[in-house]
């Protein structure tokens, strides 16, 4: 099944295959021509004392190895590029198949597992692709085909040659199970060391804040001397294969130089067919190398196949229902319904959340840590799947909306803004990436960007480096407003967008953000009280659920909840 999987991936390339594999075989033929012209040229050619014959036979021989020469060309670049291609598209499969797993996959998987499937993985999967069938088809024809010619030159000396023909291969098979053990866990180890490698540069600030940089090198020093274990192990096996292999293809040599000699002597075989048979049996040893290659790259190149299916058939926790359909223009109402959800099975993080929002109004949702605010806000856009209960946009189950068609209509600006290794140009464009170079300067000037664009050295052409790093806190997240203004969603969620700020320019940010709010249907995640006081409502979230709603003023006037929020964070004495 996975053998009818991996050959599936042949289907867009049959005339690369067909190409490589013709030529190959002709390959192999010319090969075991030249034992036979030799021959003739030896026994009946050379004989005769005819010089011209034998300049014939010279180049003969001569246009056999161009035209062989050519065959290895196209078999060498062709056949690489069948690999490569094949090798390109499961890269572009897996890479889209990422664009489509919800973020529970991401939370419970590192990324430098998912680039070494995306890299090292199938790089060995492409050198499979090119060398397995082929090597292993052309291996076992010349093997025929070298016992052929062979027996038709002399039966009793090819039947004690081809002795020791099994030993070998049975020796190939062993070593290859044991390689085939070692290749797959060198590559959970190789996973292992990219995700230690990517979660240290990542967090290389923190590492360095915290002066734990000798901690971090302890902590690389296990994994990599894991990886170095396993790949010891792999090349001692590697060593044991070529070292024994080795032995046994130069016995078949000597074996074959001595009986042929004796057989010489006792008239059996004539000078030129004792020639033939020392090339032949040289011929014979091309094959089997070609197996034990194919022994050391069928292990990897298997490997890596089966760990790419196993994330090919990682099925997209959150997808499109089958009826699902495209909605061009919503209204912005927005219904939870008795919804329940876990990250676990073992716990809830909410417990039957009902809350409305009508079109256009501006919600926040306030509460201690760890209530699920960010969870509320998480599930509208159906970055996870609610466990109980519906949410609706214009009475419509979300789950009813196509994903794309679902996200487009919502905006989101965090407090931990991401932003790409690129120009400002391009991060803002990300909102619409076919907006004109008008309508991208439009939603700067509506974030308050233009004058720190204007002050950078390149403007809109300027590189802000990995993740924004050449920006300040405030200027990275101004550039992420302007990119939800080009967007431009009917629903806003606000999570904690202000929060890291300092005082100057959260009035700043909280202008642009009031700004972009209207219109729109609103949900605002804030910490800072004082940011969503003109609310048009507050919701408190605790771990038992929705436990009071109102205007600030509401909500002061009863003292609960909030009130204890507010006081405590302000020190008010009401």
């Amino acid at each position: 099944m996975l053998l009818q999987r991996f050959f599936s991936y042949y289907r867009p390339y049959k005339g690369l295959f067909i190409l490589d594999f013709s030529c190959a075989i002709v390959a192999a033929l010319i090969e075991l021509a030249f034992p036979l012209v030799l021959n003739k040229v030896i026994d009946d050619i050379l004989p005769d004392g005819e010089l011209k014959w034998i300049v014939m036979a010279s180049l003969l021989l001569l246009l056999l190895y161009i035209f062989n020469s050519i065959l290895d060309f196209t078999v060498s670049y062709w056949g690489h590029m069948l690999g490569i291609n094949i090798e390109t598209d499961m890269r572009k499969e897996s890479f889209s198949h990422v664009q489509k797993l919800s973020f529970r996959y991401f939370d419970n998987n590192k990324t430098g597992h998912l680039v070494s499937r995306l890299t090292n993985d199938l790089m060995d999967i492409g050198e499979l692709a090119h060398h397995g069938p082929e090597d292993m088809f052309i291996a076992t024809m010349t093997i025929i085909g070298s016992f052929g010619v062979m027996f038709y030159i002399d039966p009793t000396f090819t039947l004690l040659i081809f002795i020791l023909v099994p030993i070998i291969l049975l020796l190939t098979i062993i070593f290859g199970k044991l390689m085939s053990k070692a290749f797959r866990q060198m590559f959970g180890d190789i996973a292992d060391f990219n995700a230690r490698v990517e979660n240290n540069v990542s967090g290389i600030r923190v590492v360095q804040a915290f002066t734990n940089e000798e901690h971090e090198i302890k902590r690389f020093k296990v994994n990599n001397n894991r990886f170095r274990a396993t790949k010891l192990f792999s090349y001692k096996v590697m060593a044991w294969n070529e070292a024994i292999s080795g032995i046994l293809t130069k016995v078949l040599s000597l074996f074959t130089l001595f009986v042929g000699a004796y057989f010489v002597l006792q008239g059996q075989l004539t000078n030129g067919e004792f020639i033939a048979f020392i090339l032949l049996s040289g011929i014979l040893l091309g094959p089997i190398n070609k197996i034990n290659m194919f022994i050391e790259t069928y292990p990897k190149g298997m490997a890596g196949f089966k760990r790419y299916i196993d994330f090919l058939e990682t099925a997209p926790e959150i997808a499109d229902r089958p009826e699902a359909k495209n909605i061009e223009v919503i209204e912005g109402d927005i219904t939870f319904n008795n919804v329940s959800f876990g990250y676990t099975d073992k716990e809830r993080t909410l417990n039957n959340i009902h809350l409305k929002v009508r079109p256009g109004e501006t919600v926040a949702l306030v509460g201690p840590s760890g209530a699920g605010k960010s969870t509320i806000c998480s599930l509208l856009p159906r970055f996870y799947e609610v466990s109980e209960g519906t949410i609706k946009i214009d009475g419509i189950d979300i789950r009813d909306f196509k994903l794309q068609s679902l996200r487009a209509h919502i905006g989101i600006v965090q407090q931990d803004v991401f932003l790409f290794d690129g120009t400002v140009r391009e991060n803002i464009a990300y909102g619409d990436l076919q907006a004109s170079e008008e309508d991208i300067w439009h939603a700067a000037r509506r974030a308050q960007l233009e004058e720190v664009i204007n002050a950078l050295p390149e403007g809109m052409d300027t590189l802000i480096g990995e993740r924004g790093v050449k920006l300040s806190g405030g200027q990275k997240q101004r550039l992420s407003i302007a990119r939800i203004f080009l967007k431009n969603p009917k629903i806003l969620i606000l999570d904690e967008a202000t929060s890291a700020l300092d005082t100057e320019t959260e009035k700043a940010i909280q202008q642009a953000l009031n700004e972009l709010s209207i219109g729109r249907t609103t949900l605002v995640i804030a910490h800072r009280l004082a940011t969503i006081k003109d609310a048009d409502r507050i919701v408190v979230v605790s771990k038992k659920g929705i436990i009071e709603e109102g205007t600030h003023d509401e909500l002061m006037n009863i003292q609960n909840a909030y009130y204890g929020l507010y006081t405590a964070q302000f020190g008010l004495q009401i």
